[in-house]
Protein backbone atom coordinates (compact mmCIF):
# COMPACT_ATOMS: atom_id res chain seq x y z
CA UNK A 1 0.00 0.00 0.00
CA UNK A 2 1.30 3.40 -0.95
CA UNK A 3 0.74 6.33 1.57
CA UNK A 4 -0.31 9.49 0.08
CA UNK A 5 2.20 12.87 0.40
CA UNK A 6 1.20 14.65 3.69
CA UNK A 7 -0.81 18.25 1.97
CA UNK A 8 2.06 20.65 3.09
CA UNK A 9 -0.16 23.19 1.96
CA UNK A 10 -3.26 23.19 4.54
CA UNK A 11 -0.59 23.00 7.00
CA UNK A 12 0.95 25.92 6.32
CA UNK A 13 -2.82 27.34 6.18
CA UNK A 14 -3.02 26.71 9.34
CA UNK A 15 -0.15 27.63 11.09
CA UNK A 16 -0.45 30.96 9.17
CA UNK A 17 -3.68 31.99 9.66
CA UNK A 18 -4.64 35.25 8.87
CA UNK A 19 -4.06 38.06 11.73
CA UNK A 20 -6.25 41.03 11.37
CA UNK A 21 -5.94 43.45 14.03
CA UNK A 22 -8.36 45.37 15.29
CA UNK A 23 -7.07 47.59 17.93
CA UNK A 24 -3.94 48.20 19.82
CA UNK A 25 -3.55 49.59 23.22
CA UNK A 26 -0.09 52.00 22.51
CA UNK A 27 -0.35 53.64 25.66
CA UNK A 28 0.15 50.77 27.51
CA UNK A 29 3.63 50.19 26.01
CA UNK A 30 4.45 54.10 27.42
CA UNK A 31 3.00 53.07 30.33
CA UNK A 32 4.24 50.27 31.02
CA UNK A 33 7.44 47.73 31.22
CA UNK A 34 6.16 44.63 29.21
CA UNK A 35 7.45 41.31 31.00
CA UNK A 36 5.83 38.97 29.47
CA UNK A 37 2.60 38.62 27.11
CA UNK A 38 -0.03 35.86 26.85
CA UNK A 39 -2.82 35.13 23.67
CA UNK A 40 -6.66 34.86 25.34
CA UNK A 41 -9.83 33.91 23.51
CA UNK A 42 -12.88 35.97 24.64
CA UNK A 43 -16.28 35.25 24.83
CA UNK A 44 -18.79 37.27 23.04
CA UNK A 45 -22.02 37.98 21.56
CA UNK A 46 -22.75 38.22 18.08
CA UNK A 47 -23.20 42.17 17.96
CA UNK A 48 -19.90 42.38 19.89
CA UNK A 49 -18.45 40.22 16.55
CA UNK A 50 -20.14 42.80 14.39
CA UNK A 51 -18.95 45.57 15.76
CA UNK A 52 -15.42 44.29 15.76
CA UNK A 53 -15.27 43.34 12.65
CA UNK A 54 -16.24 46.59 11.54
CA UNK A 55 -12.98 47.74 13.79
CA UNK A 56 -15.09 50.03 16.15
CA UNK A 57 -13.40 49.24 19.58
CA UNK A 58 -11.35 50.66 21.82
CA UNK A 59 -8.63 49.02 24.58
CA UNK A 60 -7.98 52.57 26.36
CA UNK A 61 -8.14 52.06 30.22
CA UNK A 62 -9.02 48.67 30.13
CA UNK A 63 -7.15 45.96 32.49
CA UNK A 64 -7.84 42.37 33.04
CA UNK A 65 -8.30 40.86 36.55
CA UNK A 66 -8.28 37.01 37.93
CA UNK A 67 -11.55 36.79 39.97
CA UNK A 68 -12.07 33.21 41.62
CA UNK A 69 -9.69 31.41 38.92
CA UNK A 70 -11.32 33.25 36.33
CA UNK A 71 -9.97 36.00 33.86
CA UNK A 72 -12.14 39.10 32.87
CA UNK A 73 -11.60 41.79 30.34
CA UNK A 74 -12.78 45.30 32.35
CA UNK A 75 -13.46 48.63 30.74
CA UNK A 76 -12.93 47.81 26.97
CA UNK A 77 -14.97 49.81 24.96
CA UNK A 78 -16.70 47.87 21.88
CA UNK A 79 -19.38 50.06 20.29
CA UNK A 80 -22.87 48.64 19.78
CA UNK A 81 -23.58 47.15 16.46
CA UNK A 82 -25.77 49.32 14.77
CA UNK A 83 -28.72 46.52 12.74
CA UNK A 84 -28.30 44.86 16.13
CA UNK A 85 -31.99 46.25 16.96
CA UNK A 86 -32.55 45.69 20.81
CA UNK A 87 -30.27 42.55 20.76
CA UNK A 88 -27.44 44.63 21.39
CA UNK A 89 -24.77 44.67 23.95
CA UNK A 90 -23.56 46.53 26.69
CA UNK A 91 -20.39 48.75 25.44
CA UNK A 92 -18.24 48.36 28.59
CA UNK A 93 -19.51 45.04 29.96
CA UNK A 94 -17.30 43.03 31.87
CA UNK A 95 -16.27 40.05 29.56
CA UNK A 96 -14.86 36.62 30.26
CA UNK A 97 -11.26 35.83 28.97
CA UNK A 98 -10.63 31.89 27.80
CA UNK A 99 -6.79 30.98 29.32
CA UNK A 100 -6.02 27.39 30.21
CA UNK A 101 -6.18 26.38 33.67
CA UNK A 102 -2.28 26.27 33.96
CA UNK A 103 -1.83 29.59 32.54
CA UNK A 104 -4.72 31.31 34.85
CA UNK A 105 -2.58 29.59 37.51
CA UNK A 106 0.59 31.24 36.13
CA UNK A 107 -0.76 34.69 35.81
CA UNK A 108 -2.31 34.45 39.10
CA UNK A 109 1.23 34.05 41.21
CA UNK A 110 2.87 36.66 38.38
CA UNK A 111 0.13 39.39 39.73
CA UNK A 112 0.42 38.39 43.31
CA UNK A 113 3.76 39.92 43.36
CA UNK A 114 4.19 43.50 44.08
CA UNK A 115 3.53 46.03 41.13
CA UNK A 116 2.51 43.43 38.62
CA UNK A 117 -0.42 43.66 36.18
CA UNK A 118 -2.42 42.27 33.50
CA UNK A 119 -2.54 44.64 30.24
CA UNK A 120 -4.46 44.04 27.33
CA UNK A 121 -2.29 45.33 24.40
CA UNK A 122 -3.85 44.33 21.08
CA UNK A 123 -6.94 42.96 20.15
CA UNK A 124 -7.17 40.90 16.44
CA UNK A 125 -8.99 38.30 14.63
CA UNK A 126 -6.94 34.88 14.23
CA UNK A 127 -8.99 33.00 11.34
CA UNK A 128 -12.33 33.59 12.61
CA UNK A 129 -11.54 33.98 16.53
CA UNK A 130 -11.44 37.29 18.03
CA UNK A 131 -7.92 37.06 20.67
CA UNK A 132 -6.69 39.43 22.47
CA UNK A 133 -3.09 39.91 23.34
CA UNK A 134 -2.46 40.13 27.28
CA UNK A 135 0.40 41.51 28.77
CA UNK A 136 2.04 41.00 32.43
CA UNK A 137 3.13 44.54 33.24
CA UNK A 138 5.23 46.94 35.59
CA UNK A 139 4.45 50.58 35.85
CA UNK A 140 7.07 52.78 34.85
CA UNK A 141 8.04 55.76 36.43
CA UNK A 142 8.27 59.42 35.46
CA UNK A 143 11.97 59.18 34.68
CA UNK A 144 12.04 55.91 32.49
CA UNK A 145 9.52 57.36 30.58
CA UNK A 146 11.42 60.18 30.02
CA UNK A 147 14.83 58.07 29.34
CA UNK A 148 12.34 55.94 27.00
CA UNK A 149 12.00 59.29 25.03
CA UNK A 150 15.50 60.42 24.62
CA UNK A 151 16.46 57.01 23.61
CA UNK A 152 13.88 57.07 20.51
CA UNK A 153 14.23 61.17 19.80
CA UNK A 154 18.45 59.73 19.88
CA UNK A 155 17.55 56.48 17.85
CA UNK A 156 15.49 58.39 15.45
CA UNK A 157 18.41 61.38 14.94
CA UNK A 158 20.69 58.48 13.77
CA UNK A 159 18.58 56.74 11.51
CA UNK A 160 17.88 60.06 9.83
CA UNK A 161 21.85 61.23 10.08
CA UNK A 162 22.63 57.41 8.15
CA UNK A 163 19.62 58.25 5.54
CA UNK A 164 21.13 61.60 4.64
CA UNK A 165 24.78 60.06 3.92
CA UNK A 166 23.26 57.31 2.02
CA UNK A 167 22.17 59.79 -0.05
CA UNK A 168 25.78 61.82 -0.42
CA UNK A 169 25.14 65.01 1.16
Amino acid sequence: MQSRPFPVELFRKKLLMDVKIICTNRKARHEYTIIDTVEAGLILTGSEVKSLRAGHANLKESYARIDGGEVFLIGAHIRPYEMAGRFNHEPTRKRKLLLGRSEIRRLTRQVESKGVTLVPLKLYFKGSWVKLELGLAVGKKAHDKRAAIAERDAKREIDRARKEIGRGR
